[in-house]
């Protein structure tokens, strides 16, 4: 199973918490109350997304942090990679075209690394495609991504 870690799944959690404040600065303790997130992972998450630029953090009777720029301009791509890492399936995909030697002992002989790459780009791509904007908009926003449409009369929730 593929699976992002608790911590990335929080982080997700907090900035749209962050991105449906339209803008507000909230404290980790607001956060941790509306998410019912642990406090001290809050804590450790928002120091992470700081320190990767994607949010900003204010000082003062009425800091706290906020997005350091639009939530429709965060891809979701970015987020996963400031908190686990870059988005690859396998070690051989994760690092470009050349990855440092030694880095799986298959690679010189590997029949399926060139496979590999394309799968993980493809992957990379489609969360590309999404951004925070999207993770606070209804479901309905998020088809275009090759899911079924339950609604074909509907695209991105606008009537056509």
């Amino acid at each position: 199973m593929l699976r992002m870690s608790k911590m990335t799944d929080y982080g997700i959690v907090l900035l749209t918490e962050l991105a449906r404040g339209e803008g507000e600065t909230r404290t980790a303790r607001e956060l941790a109350e509306r998410t019912r997130v642990p406090l001290p992972s809050v804590s450790k998450v928002l120091k992470g997304l700081q320190g990767a630029g994607l949010l900003v953090s204010h000082r003062g009777a009425s800091g706290g942090y906020g997005l350091a720029r639009p939530a429709r301009e965060i891809p979701l791509t970015e987020i996963i990679t400031a908190l686990e890492g870059p988005v690859s399936l396998t070690e051989c995909g994760a690092h470009g075209a050349h990855p440092p030697a030694g880095s799986c002992e298959l690679e010189r002989v590997c029949q399926v690394r060139g496979h590999w790459r394309v799968i993980n780009r493809t992957i990379q791509d489609a969360l590309g495609r999404l951004s925070l904007a999207d993770l606070c908009a209804p479901v309905p926003r998020l088809i275009g991504l090759n899911t079924p449409n339950p609604n074909p009369a509907t695209v991105g929730g606008v009537h056509s």
